[in-house]
């Protein structure tokens, strides 16, 4: 087999006295912050709230085609799909960075040049190593591990995390390493609960330890409501069980090693959303905006036009008489004209409303127009420079790149 390997590195500069090491730091910090406003600088979290581990990585599954967020993804891969005005993998990034990961390796199949090209930017602005490891065919949930195998074992022998790019959650992993080392295990999974799990592969774990016993897929009788979360913290011995070759590591490897009693499963505090399809893209923008406001108001929109939580960009018009929430998401260089409603929804870059249209429970890609007085509704996704006429109401559209819409689409379709 065929493998290519793309990496991008940056710079490191060996500091030897440790006070010409802060003034370095600061330094730089603050140059990133004139030249990089618009990218999220956290400090670094006090001594005692670190990570166990000197040095830390991950690997984020960037996956293929993301053909359900299609006509989204025709623009772009789907980990660059902004979600509450980011593109997602930056949400990944960035809390990874937070707990002190020093390198990620990026899993990728599919359009690898936009995905290069938009991380060379990305590595420097937040200081964390960023590598891409190309598959030349597609190797499921597990084979992408054995392919960056050389890069996320060292002689360190620390632990890596791995997550799939299409979940959203508070990602509580300082809180996940702590449970790492506390059991003692080769492996160890987040998992949620959920209302009703005959739709998913439940995990059935031994309550107090959080030891893994079973995997259930779609049970038909009640043997518990914890599934698959997507995040997960594996030793370098996991590496070991894995073939380069097309592999599942939640039917194929985890069962392996839960048989060995080496897996251990935390429920997940918070909020969880797989976020790879329209419905749950708008769920899962309802619970990332409703934790701001619980954990960091300050970053929500308010006014006399704001119902409820609504995140606008500070390069974003809003005209007058607008009503906009709740869950609600304006990017930058959108222009909502007056007299607006906007609900439930995603407004992406570029994209302007005009003078009293309606828009709830929908995407609307970049630098797309709606007319005047048009109504978009129902999960309507308009894909990237769609121009939707006045008056014109979409009851469920699903519209593809670079197309006027002068007929109302009555009913859910998809415009080509």
């Amino acid at each position: 087999m065929k493998v290519t390997r793309v990496t991008c590195t940056c710079n490191y500069i060996q500091l030897i006295n440790p006070i010409i090491s802060l003034f370095f730091f600061f330094s730089l910090h603050i140059q990133s912050l004139h030249q990089f406003p618009h990218v999220t600088h956290n400090p670094s979290p006090p001594l005692h709230s670190r990570s166990y581990f000197t040095t830390m990585k991950a690997l984020i599954l960037v996956g293929g085609f993301g053909t359900r967020l299609r006509p989204l993804t025709l623009s772009f891969p789907k980990p660059l799909v902004d979600f509450a005005n980011k593109p997602m993998i930056l949400h990944q990034i960035e809390a990874l960075k937070d707990i002190g990961v020093t390198e990620v390796v990026l899993a990728i199949n599919y359009q690898p040049e936009v995905m290069l090209n938009f991380l060379k930017d990305f590595e420097s602005k937040l200081g964390i190593k960023i590598t891409c490891s190309q598959e030349t065919e597609p190797l499921g949930t597990a084979g992408p591990l054995a392919l960056a195998r050389d890069k996320l074992a060292d002689e360190s022998g620390e632990p890596f995390f791995v997550l799939n790019s299409d979940v959203i959650s508070e990602y509580p992993l300082k809180e996940m390493i702590a449970f790492h080392k506390s059991h003692g295990g080769e492996a160890s999974l987040m998992v949620t609960k959920v209302d009703e799990p005959s739709k998913y592969g439940v995990v059935v774990t031994e309550e107090s330890t959080g030891k893994v016993e079973r995997f259930v897929e779609k049970p038909k009788i009640f043997v518990g409501n914890k599934i698959n979360a997507g995040i997960y913290l594996l030793n370098p011995s996991v590496l070991d069980r894995i073939e380069l070759k097309p592999t599942s590591i939640e039917k194929e490897i985890f069962p392996k090693i839960a048989s060995a009693n080496q897996l251990f499963a935390m429920v997940l505090p918070g909020f969880w959303m797989d976020i790879g399809q329209p419905k749950d893209y708008i769920t899962g923008l309802r619970l990332y905006l409703d934790s701001l406001r619980k954990k960091t108001p300050s970053k929500l929109t308010s006014g006399a036009h704001i119902l409820g939580n609504v995140l606008v960009d500070e390069g974003a018009k809003i005209g007058e008489g607008c009503l906009i929430g709740p869950d609600v998401a304006i990017g930058p260089g959108c222009v909502i004209e007056s007299g607006v409603r906007l609900s439930r929804c995603t407004i992406m870059r570029g994209v302007r409303i005009k003078k009293h249209a309606c828009i709830s429970s929908s995407i609307i890609g970049w630098h797309s127009t709606v007319g005047q007085w048009a109504r978009v509704e129902n999960m309507t996704i308009l894909g990237e420079d769609v121009h939707v006429g006045d008056e014109i109401y979409s009851n469920g559209g699903v519209v593809l790149p670079h197309k006027e819409i002068k007929a109302s689409i009555l009913k859910p379709e998809i415009v080509m």
